[in-house]
């Protein structure tokens, strides 16, 4: 799209939503500093770069296989890199722990800041954050299906030192980077069917976090996020880390949780429990996603679901208070493809809930004019976003609209076809 049409677009729309009392240029500059964390686990299939050999289970598995798979962290910081060079604005890329840089044989058990360097050392050279997960799944010690409520203590020690560690870990990115890091604890604990004893793990889980959170931490560097699940690939009757069990936790030993758009029955909508959760905990992690079916975790789309995470956070001011990050792995399509429409429809949707005429929306309410609030609602879905959107990418110097496929498309042929 030619740069004079996408200017004299912006100026249209620009005054269209001053009608509405919406400032284009305020919206933008919040959305342009706000850091979204990408999945680099759509760039690896999930499988990491241990030496040791993966094991099975975990409920976590990616689907597909396209060619041009990261097999290694040198490519996996080259594919990043195409994916951040086509979003606007300086990110953060969420790692894996088994994302190891490094021609040393490591484990979960053994890794440390020294196997992550030369992440640290490229994200500084390109201004961006660094996030990182414990990894439990496809590993010889998830052989139970059991990591820290396990009835073993000696695998239960296991994952919790190798908690600690990637904390730690966590650390080290928040101090070396300048940028705080997210450290976010899943497990994939739980039962194919219907268990006897639900209490046992969770008092064992328990036990085991406590026994995590008993370090004294460094949270200027890092913070750790509880993540919960409603059930995954081989525990669809009970999953020991459900949305109660976190959620108490985090309010009792006041910890962020981490509500995922994949982890709840399907007609539930997060959206609505940010709001909720933000009355006891001082901030939150949300995990961007779109399932479908059960939690298949597809590419992010521009959908109704993650508009209204967007508005929760954008109506009452919790920019802030909510640290933002993409989770889908899409192995039946170009990953970086999919790692740029994932990214772009998360700031997109920002964008949406940004333009949004929220305050007259409040004022219709707070006077019992539901009808009005109606009708702006409708009005709202139609108004020129799209000239907007287009505006921030040319102006943060990113191809605007289609365009970017182009690019990606150069990129596998030339990178992605010659991996093999």
């Amino acid at each position: 799209m030619k740069d004079k049409i996408v200017i004299e677009r912006y100026a249209q729309a620009k005054e269209i939503y001053a009608g509405y009392g919406v400032d284009t240029e305020a919206a933008l500059d919040k959305l342009e500093n706000k850091k979204i964390s990408f999945n680099a686990w759509q760039l690896d299939d999930v499988h990491g770069f241990l030496s040791a050999p993966r094991g099975a289970g975990g409920g976590v598995m990616a689907t597909g296989n396209y060619l041009g798979v990261a097999k290694n962290a040198e490519q996996l910081m080259r594919d990043a890199d195409k994916v951040f060079s086509l979003v606007a604005g300086k990110h953060k890329l969420s790692l894996q722990a088994n994302m190891v840089d490094t021609t040393e044989k490591v484990d979960l058990d053994t890794i440390a800041p020294k196997h992550f360097k030369g992440y640290v050392d490229w994200a500084k050279q390109n201004g961006v954050g660094l996030d990182i997960n414990p990894s439990c799944s496809g590993h010889p010690m998830l052989s139970t299906g059991f990591t820290l409520s396990s009835e073993d203590k000696s695998i239960r020690d296991y994952w919790i030192n190798h908690f600690i560690l990637t904390s730690k870990i966590g650390e080290y990115f928040g101090k070396e980077t300048g940028i705080r890091c997210v450290t976010n604890y899943w497990i994939p604990d739980g039962y194919k069917d219907f268990p006897a004893d639900t209490y046992s793990p969770r008092l064992r889980l328990k036990e085991s976090l406590d026994e995590i959170f008993a370090r004294e931490r460094k949270t200027e560097y890092n913070i750790d996020t509880l993540e919960s699940k409603l059930f995954g690939i081989g525990v669809e009757a009970f999953t020991v880390g459900s949305h109660e069990f976190y959620l108490t936790y985090a309010l009792q030993n006041d910890l962020p949780i981490c509500l995922d758009a994949g982890h709840f029955h399907l007609s539930e909508d997060i959206g609505y429990k940010i709001s909720a959760v933000l009355m006891g905990c001082k901030e939150i992690l949300l995990h961007v996603t779109r399932p479908m079916r059960w939690d298949s975790d597809h590419v992010v789309s521009y959908d109704d679901n993650v508009r209204n995470i967007m508005r929760e956070i954008v109506r009452y001011d919790f920019l802030n208070r909510v640290n933002l990050g993409t989770d889908y792995f899409d192995a039946s399509i170009n990953r970086i493809a999919a790692g740029v429409l994932g990214m772009r429809n998360t700031q997109k949707s920002l964008l949406s809930a940004l333009l949004e005429p929220s305050n007259l929306l409040k004022e219709f309410e707070k006077t019992g004019d539901y009808t009005s609030r109606l009708v702006l609602t409708e009005e709202c879905k139609t108004l020129p976003i799209e000239d907007v959107w287009n505006y921030f990418c040319l102006k943060n110097g990113v191809p605007c609209g289609f365009e970017w496929l182009d690019d990606v498309k150069k990129y596998e042929r030339e990178v992605l076809s010659k991996r093999g």
